[in-house]
C-alpha cells in the first residue's frame, strides 16, 4: 500500500473515532485498534517502544502532587508569549502536553478538551495545551479543534525536556512513522525527533500541582472525568 493510500485511510480511521459518542478513552482505543489492523508491525513497534520507556521511568521525575509546577514563557497560537502565572490568575489550569498536530490521538484528546472548557470555565477553571509544533501548525490545531483555550508552543520540546517529558523516537519508529504519514519533524521545524510524553498537570493558583497524569503510551490521556473533578477541587 502506498504511503498516500495508507495516510488517506488513517485519516478515515481517525474522524470515525474522534466522532464516536463514547467516552474519550474508548476513541482512543478504537483509533488504536485501527492502527493495529492496518499495520500490526507498527503497532508492535510502538508496544515494545513503550515497555521500554516504562522500565525506564520515562516521565517519572515530572513534577509530582504537591510540588510546583515549573515556571514557563511560551508563545501562544498567536505568538503572544504567555506565563504560567498569568495563566493561574484566572484560576486553576490544567496544563495538557501534547504531542502535536500530526498526531491523531492528541487531535481526538483536544477536541474533547475543548469540548469540556467551556463547561469548566463557568467555573473559573480553564485549559491550556503545549505542542512542540511551529506556530502555524499550533493555529491550525486550535481551529480544528474549536478549542477555546491557548494552544502554546515548547520550541525545540525545551519546556518539557527540562520536566523530564521528552524522547528521541529511535530509527526504527521513526520510519515507520514516516511510512504512515506521521512526520513530527514537518510540523516542529527540526529534524531530531524527539517528542514530549504526553501529560496533563492540574495546577492551582498557588503554583502547585494538585493532581498529574504522566503515560509513556501516548494511546492513553487522562480521564476527563479526573480533569474536571481535580479541577473543581483545585483553589
Amino acid at each position: 500500500m502506498t504511503k498516500p493510500a495508507l495516510s488517506a485511510i488513517l485519516e478515515e480511521a481517525f474522524v470515525r473515532c474522534r466522532d464516536l459518542e463514547a467516552p474519550l478513552a474508548d476513541r482512543l482505543q478504537a483509533f488504536a485498534d485501527e492502527v493495529r489492523r492496518l499495520g500490526p508491525q507498527f503497532a508492535d513497534s510502538i508496544d515494545v517502544q513503550i515497555g521500554r520507556l516504562l522500565e525506564a521511568g520515562a516521565g517519572a521525575g515530572a513534577p509530582q502532587v504537591g510540588e510546583a509546577m515549573p515556571r514557563f514563557l511560551l508563545p501562544n497560537e498567536a505568538g503572544r508569549l504567555m506565563r504560567l502565572e498569568e495563566l493561574l490568575s484566572k484560576g486553576p489550569t490544567a496544563i495538557a502536553f501534547h504531542r502535536g498536530q500530526w498526531c491523531p490521538y492528541c487531535r481526538i484528546n483536544i477536541g474533547a478538551l475543548a469540548q469540556v472548557s467551556k463547561q469548566v470555565a463557568r467555573e473559573d477553571r480553564y485549559i491550556t495545551a503545549i505542542v512542540p509544533d511551529r506556530q502555524r501548525f499550533a493555529v491550525w490545531l486550535k481551529a480544528d479543534a474549536k478549542a477555546p483555550f491557548p494552544v502554546l508552543t515548547d520550541i525545540d520540546n525545551g519546556y518539557a525536556m527540562s520536566l523530564g517529558l521528552s524522547f528521541y523516537v529511535g530509527d526504527e519508529v521513526k520510519r515507520i512513522m514516516v511510512s504512515s504519514g506521521w512526520d513530527p519533524s514537518i510540523t516542529q521545524g527540526t529534524d531530531n525527533w524527539i517528542l514530549p510524553i504526553p501529560a496533563t498537570f492540574i495546577v492551582g493558583t498557588d503554583g502547585i500541582v494538585r493532581a498529574r497524569f504522566v503515560d509513556p503510551d501516548y494511546r492513553v490521556r487522562m480521564p476527563l472525568d479526573d480533569m474536571v473533578s481535580a479541577l473543581r477541587s483545585a483553589d
